[in-house]
């Protein structure tokens, strides 16, 4: 029989609980917190979630373990008061024009406030005139609305690694700052974006593209064109009257339509050309004995983060562009005839996408690729704004002739999803029960660092699937200790992979769980599972990518990428416990040059 305590009265089994917080949550009851984020280490700092024992002592529940046989109160006279009172004076030190914030109706503290009925404040205001750092792309810092929980803190160096921000000054001087006080953009900052997803006030938000992307939406000189990400679909569940993991598309697709752009895609599309390309790339490294692996190139958080720590480890992230870039690049090629100036704009999942697209490597003649930048937030936002009542709209198709999408790029969404993706691309079986197979090699689940093993010309492979850059920096350091040895590690900045991006409305990591199991959802449904399958593929090669492969799909990041990109005369024998698999091969040989001409290149899983 489990231990218990008594909440409230009521006898609750402890059965795992880290801390009293969460076994008063298990029994229904809602505590209030500021400090507390489960993912992260115990701060300690708001005591908001003070629980009353049995000899009237008070101990914050977030910082004490379970004790079977103990007895506690949680909502007592003397509770409230307390809780009140801390609630005031953190207002008498904040910045309350709540109704011009971003996270109105969003914050923490406003919601506790309107819970316990605070409706005056006994001190004097002594926040902050507004302090707004917004030298950053991805997120915009107000310091007059920061209430010091810390979170942001922890978040930035337990999960990311990063420890661009910290806490700075002491007593009522103390702030949260960057080392010597340097604009965000100047400090070590990846645009990750994770401090906003953790902040519970509106201290860091998402950078608003909205007013930008509003201007050319109505300019009548301005042709404008969508492309959705993968993970957006399933993000805008509860916020828009769906539940929880629910793909959205054919939703969204409307909506954009109504709000008045020209063109709607699918990020996915591009996602299947990243398979082909890093596929070939993929076949070419594991052909060369490097003792390094290969990197992914999707994440821009990750490649700022690489160029920051690992300079010398560039030129093993492959040169493919994210496939945000790629889809640009093609869509802009495709309109270079337009008569009218093309604004193409982004929805994504990330903070960081805002500034890989200003980024030199994706701006031609001062002209970025990718004009705006929308989070998933932002396109909330504007869907409200434009008075839509998302979940009665009719679902709709995406423009031609962009329109076909395959279940391996959907799944680009989720930590594990390229990875999967790749595996199917590089067999040449792809059959249900193969593709099924595959999903078991072990690139699936939320784990933040997760490993196997492949077989290739009856040698083991090695592959990493890695979320959250302090879980990189761990894998990369055993690497290059020479402790651990892999042939290609996946890299997601945000744990979970996009699903948990920081553009994405705020989640939990049950909501995350149900983010990604839509994703796979779609993929089940979807009548294609593997990108080369893609009927669209062969076009694009043949079409607007002829002669400009390397030009319009590869990039290299200041320089960074020497190697020559080619294909070779290899083949890729996929196995696991089972030795379930196929066998794959490269292109013939060619060089950048002749890799970038060929017309188009011949599918890995049909060169057997």
């Amino acid at each position: 029989m489990l231990p218990m305590m008594t909440i409230d009265g009521i006898p609750v089994e402890i059965n795992g609980e880290r801390n009293m917080l969460e076994l008063i949550r298990k029994a229904g009851i809602e505590l209030p917190t500021f400090c507390y984020v489960s993912d992260l280490s115990i701060h300690g700092a708001c005591r908001m979630c003070l629980v009353e024992n049995e000899r009237g002592g008070l101990e914050a529940a977030c910082s004490e373990p379970p004790r079977p046989g103990a007895k506690i109160l949680t909502n007592t006279r003397r509770l409230r008061k307390y809780r009140k009172n801390i609630l005031e004076l953190i207002l008498a030190n904040h910045n309350r024009d709540c109704t011009v914030c971003a996270n109105n109706n969003k914050c923490r503290l406003q919601d506790l406030a309107i819970r316990f009925n605070i409706d005056k404040i006994r001190y004097k205001n002594t926040s902050l005139m507004p302090i707004i750092d917004d030298s950053s792309a991805c997120v915009t810092v107000d310091r007059s609305k920061c209430i010091l929980c810390g979170d942001c803190v922890r978040v930035c160096e337990e999960v990311q690694g990063i420890g661009a921000i910290d806490f700075a000054e002491r007593g009522s001087r103390m702030v949260i700052s960057t080392a010597f006080g340097v604009p965000l953009a100047k400090s070590p900052c990846v645009g990750c974006g994770q401090c906003s997803a953790v902040c519970p006030t509106g201290a860091i938000v998402v950078k608003n593209s909205i007013e930008a992307a509003w201007s050319d939406i109505d300019d009548p000189n301005v042709e404008t064109s969508v492309q959705i990400a993968p993970a957006v679909r399933v993000a805008l569940g509860t916020q828009l009257g769906l539940n929880n993991g629910t793909s959205s598309m054919g939703l969204i697709v409307a909506a954009l339509r109504r709000m008045g752009f020209d063109k709607v895609y699918d990020t996915s599309l591009a996602a299947d050309l990243t398979v082909i390309e890093e596929s070939q790339e993929f076949l070419e490294h594991v052909g060369s004995d490097s003792k390094l692996p290969l990197f992914t190139s999707c994440c821009p958080a990750w490649i700022k983060f690489c160029e920051n720590n690992y300079p010398e480890l560039m030129n093993k992230v492959s040169t493919c562009k994210s496939p945000m870039q790629m889809f640009a690049s093609v869509i802009k090629a495709s309109s270079a005839n337009s008569k009218k100036r093309h604004v193409h704009i982004a929805i994504m999942p990330c903070t960081a996408k805002k500034l890989e697209a200003k980024r030199g490597e994706f701006t031609v003649d001062s002209v970025p690729m990718v004009d705006h930048v929308l989070t998933s937030q932002e396109l909330i936002q504007m869907i409200k704004e434009s008075g839509i009542i998302f979940d009665q709209l009719e679902p709709e198709a995406v423009d031609s002739p962009y329109g076909v999408v395959t279940g391996a790029g959907v799944i680009f969404g989720v930590t594990g999803g390229v990875t999967e993706a790749v595996l199917r691309a590089l067999s040449d079986d792809h059959s249900g029960m193969v593709i099924k197979q595959l999903a078991q090699v072990g690139e699936r689940g939320m784990e933040g660092i997760k490993e196997f093993e492949i077989k290739y010309k009856n040698r083991p492979v090695r592959v990493g699937v890695v979320s959250g850059l302090a879980n990189a920096r761990k894998l990369i350091n055993s690497v290059l200790s020479g402790e651990k040895v892999f042939d290609l590690i996946e890299v997601m900045a945000c744990p979970g992979g996009c699903v948990a991006g920081a553009g994405q409305p705020v989640a939990d990591l049950n909501v995350k769980i149900a983010r990604s199991k839509g994703l796979y959802t779609e993929d089940k449904l979807s009548a294609i599972k593997t990108s080369g399958d893609n009927p669209l593929i062969d076009g694009l090669y043949q079409g607007v990518l002829k002669g400009r492969v390397h030009e319009l799909l590869h990039v290299s990041y200041g320089g960074a990428h020497q190697r020559l990109h080619h294909s070779s005369d290899q083949s890729l024998e996929l196995s696991h416990e089972n030795d379930h698999g196929a066998n794959g091969q490269g292109g013939n040989g060619q060089s950048e040059n002749d890799h970038a001409e060929r017309n188009p290149p011949t599918p890995i899983h049909d060169a057997i």
